[in-house]
């Protein structure tokens, strides 16, 4: 099977991202979102991240144009009646993705690829939500979506190693290099990176150190490029909640008990840049520790 066209469902900052690269490779994406000014929105971000490509001379003007040319927004599910592969890049809940799969599987067609960008949930029980598992596959793209390099794939018991090999020639394709993981909770990236952010809040939460000591500490302390806090704004704290509650639910370790800080947070609406305030607080001409 050839994939020439890809179906992406979700517009929000993973699904703009999914359908920029894809569309950048030449791939004609159908990109899928309930709300017209999410779509709106995607195209802005798109066209934006693009022209940061433009100005560091990685892609033409052409490219550019031809990029968002093959870009083509819908509200309908029948956009992704030809797409050879469907790629789910909804909210991290499962409930909200296993709807959405049993909404798209009757229009696409029989022999079509389904993936989820699902970056901790179990592609086994996914896929089973679906009329196609030996069809189904994870693929986790890493946030942003256009420069972030790693794709993690993973297969659930179902997927057929056609499928994996089909998947994993695209990612190539796209310029992005695939890691497999076995369909564990949070697979690999987050099972190491999220219990760290968890510990930098639990660090917080027992006043260990301010949200700028704790930042400070590990970008010079330990070379990463911006501190665990900050981090956890740019990801969501909604999304590093979800992923901690996976985590504990699926292996049943304490150590991985979402701090009661991060749950306050989300509670109270700070998610982080999305919503304005999270650990930081974006709403003046530059970010202020909320603690």
């Amino acid at each position: 099977m050839m994939i020439k066209k890809i179906g992406v469902v979700g517009a929000g900052q993973m699904g703009n991202g999914i359908a920029h690269v894809c569309a950048l490779a030449g791939f004609n994406v159908a990109l899928i979102d309930i709300k017209q000014d999410q779509l709106d929105a995607a195209l802005t971000v798109m066209g934006h991240n693009l022209d940061r490509q433009v100005a560091r001379q990685k892609i033409s003007e052409r490219e550019k144009a031809e990029t968002l040319a093959r870009v083509q927004p819908s509200m309908s599910l029948e956009a992704l009646a030809d797409c050879d592969l469907v790629i789910e890049a909804a909210v991290e809940d499962e409930q909200v993705k296993r709807k959405i799969f049993q909404q798209i599987c009757p229009v696409l067609r029989k022999d079509a690829l389904v993936a989820t960008n699902t970056s901790s949930i179990s592609v086994t029980r996914l896929a089973a939500s679906t009329d196609r598992p030996e069809r189904f596959m994870g693929m986790h793209f890493m946030n942003p979506v256009p420069m972030m390099q790693l794709v993690e794939l993973i297969r659930g018991i179902a997927t057929e190693e056609s499928t994996f090999r089909e998947i994993r020639e695209l990612v190539v394709k796209l310029g992005k290099t695939p890691a497999n993981a076995e369909d564990f909770p949070a697979f690999i990236v987050n099972r190491i990176l999220l219990p760290m952010i968890n510990e930098a809040i639990y660090t917080l939460y027992e006043g260990v150190g301010s949200v700028e000591s704790i930042d400070t500490a590990m970008r010079l302390g330990a070379n990463h490029p911006m501190g665990p806090l900050q981090l956890a704004d740019f990801i969501g704290l909604d999304t590093c909640l979800s992923v901690m509650q996976v985590l504990y639910e699926g292996l049943a370790d304490s150590k991985y008990r979402p701090c009661p800080l991060l749950v306050k947070y989300v509670e109270a609406g700070w998610l982080g840049r999305k919503t304005n305030r999270g650990f930081y607080d974006y709403r003046g001409p530059a970010p202020v520790p909320t603690r």
